[in-house]
C-alpha cells in the first residue's frame, strides 16, 4: 500500500504528499494537464517545443538549471500525447529552492525570441535524428495517421513535421503557454523525506499566491473501426518490417489490464509465444513485440517485427495471424497465466521500489481521476482471467479492426 495524503488549494492546484524516510532526497514533480492531444492540428510539436521552453528560465531566475545545482539538486521533464510531466530531485534541505523555482515558471516564464530560436533549434535536431535520419524513424507518425481516424493521437508528441515547430512564433508559444500553464491545470506531487504538514505549508507558501485560469480541454472521440487498413511504404532500410495496430479502451477500463496481459503472453520474454514460435521456431522474424500504448484515451495494441530476410511479407503476416487466432479459440493454460501474472506482480514491485516511480505514478492517476488507483493496480491485474483474455482477443484484435503498415526496404 503506498500511502499519501492529498489537498486542493484555493487556485485549484493539487497537492500530493508521499512520505518516505529512507532516503535524504525529495522529489518535486508538477504535471501539467498539457499534451499533444491539446495541440491544434495546424500547429503542433507545441507540447514537446514547451518542455524544452521551460528550462529557459524567468525574470528572476534567467537559468533555471544554476540554482538547482548549487543546492545538489537535479531536473529532467518528459511529454507525451496527454501531459507534460517537470520533475526535481533535490537533498531535503533544500526543498525550497526546487518549490520557488517551480512556482515561477509556473507564474512567469520568460518566453522571448532567443529562447525560442534556440529551443526550436535544438527541437528540430531531435527531429532530424530520431524521425528523418533513422531507420524506421517516420514508422509511428504513419502508423497513428494510419489508425486514429479523428482523435488527436493521429500524430506523435514530436509534432506532424518539421515545418509546423519551425514556423512556430512568439505569439503562438506565449499563447499556449497562456492557455494552458497554470495552478488549475497542475498536479504537483511533493515526496520523499519530509513530512507532510511541511511540505502541505511550503506548497502555501510558494504556490498559495499565484492566480489561476479556466483552462478549456477538447472533448475527443474517434469512431468505431469496421473495415480493415493497410499502408506500405518503402525506404533505406535493412529489413522488412510490419506494424500491426488495434485501437483498444483507455486506461481507466478494466479492458486496459487485460490487453496488458495479452501483450506480455505474446512477447515478454525468451519464453514468451511470438519468440518462441515465430522467431526460435519458425525463424521468421529477427525482433518482435507486443506492446500497448497506455493512452489516457483510445489507446493502441501494436505487434511489431522485423522479418527475417528469407522470409517473405505475407508469411510472416500469416503467422503473427495464427498466434492471434490461437488466442481467439483456446483459453490460455492456468498455468501459462499464473506464469505471466507472477512476472508482471514481480515487475511492478520493482517499479515501485523507486521513490521516482510512485512520484510520477501518484501525478498520472491523480489526472486520470484518483491517485488512489495506483493502491488498485495490482488487483486489477489479479482479476484478468482466461475468459476475460479469450473475450478481448474475438472483440478487439480482429481483421476488420486492424491496421497494418508494411514498412518495406527499398526496391
Amino acid at each position: 500500500m503506498i500511502e499519501f495524503s492529498k489537498i486542493v488549494l484555493e487556485n485549484e492546484l493539487k497537492v500530493i504528499h508521499h512520505y518516505d524516510a529512507s532516503t535524504p532526497f525529495i522529489i518535486v514533480n508538477v504535471l501539467y494537464h498539457i499534451g499533444a492531444k491539446d495541440e491544434d492540428e495546424n500547429r503542433t510539436g507545441f507540447a514537446h517545443l514547451f518542455e524544452h521552453l521551460m528550462f529557459g528560465g524567468t525574470k528572476l531566475f534567467p537559468n533555471f538549471d544554476h540554482p538547482l545545482q548549487d543546492a545538489g539538486g537535479e531536473n529532467n521533464a518528459f511529454t507525451n500525447n496527454d501531459y507534460t510531466n517537470y520533475y526535481d530531485v533535490i537533498p531535503k534541505e533544500n526543498i525550497e529552492t526546487a518549490l520557488c523555482l517551480e512556482a515561477d515558471r509556473m507564474l512567469d516564464l520568460d518566453i522571448n525570441e532567443q529562447s525560442l530560436k534556440v529551443q526550436k533549434d535544438v527541437v528540430c535536431e531531435e527531429f532530424k535524428e530520431h524521425y528523418i535520419n533513422q531507420p524506421y524513424g517516420d514508422a509511428w507518425h504513419k502508423l497513428r495517421a494510419l489508425v486514429y481516424e479523428q482523435h488527436p493521437y493521429k500524430w506523435p508528441t514530436i509534432g506532424k513535421n518539421l515545418k509546423q515547430i519551425e514556423e512556430a512564433t512568439l505569439q503562438d508559444v506565449r499563447d499556449f503557454y497562456a492557455a494552458y500553464y497554470s495552478p488549475s491545470n497542475a498536479i504537483l506531487v511533493i515526496s520523499g523525506n519530509i513530512e507532510k504538514e511541511n511540505a502541505f505549508s511550503l506548497t502555501e507558501k510558494y504556490f498559495g499566491h499565484l492566480k489561476s485560469k479556466t483552462v478549456q480541454h477538447k472533448a475527443f472521440s474517434e469512431p468505431e473501426q469496421q473495415v480493415a487498413k493497410t499502408q506500405t511504404t518503402y525506404s533505406d532500410v535493412p529489413l522488412n518490417a510490419i506494424f500491426i495496430a488495434f485501437k483498444i479502451t483507455d486506461k481507466k477500463n478494466k479492458d486496459y489490464y487485460t490487453a496488458d496481459t495479452i501483450t506480455d503472453i505474446l512477447s515478454t520474454g525468451t519464453s514468451s509465444r511470438l519468440y518462441q514460435n515465430l522467431i526460435k521456431k519458425e525463424k521468421a522474424f529477427v525482433e518482435i513485440d507486443a506492446y500497448i500504448t497506455g493512452s489516457n484515451d483510445v489507446g493502441m495494441f501494436v505487434i511489431e517485427g522485423k522479418i527475417a530476410e528469407d522470409c517473405s511479407v505475407e508469411r510472416a503476416e500469416s503467422l503473427i495471424w495464427n498466434e492471434l487466432e490461437q488466442l481467439q479459440k483456446e483459453l490460455i493454460s492456468a498455468k501459462e497465466l499464473q506464469k505471466i501474472k507472477n512476472k508482471m506482480l514481480t515487475y511492478m514491485a520493482f517499479s515501485e521500489s523507486s521513490l521516482m516511480n510512485r512520484t510520477v505514478a501518484l501525478a498520472h492517476f491523480e489526472l486520470l481521476g484518483d491517485a488512489n488507483q495506483i493502491n488498485q493496480e495490482i488487483d486489477a491485474y489479479e482479476k484478468v482471467s482466461a475468459e476475460a483474455i479469450q473475450t478481448f482477443a474475438n472483440a478487439y484484435l480482429i481483421k476488420s479492426r486492424s491496421n497494418t503498415l508494411y514498412y518495406l526496404k527499398q526496391q
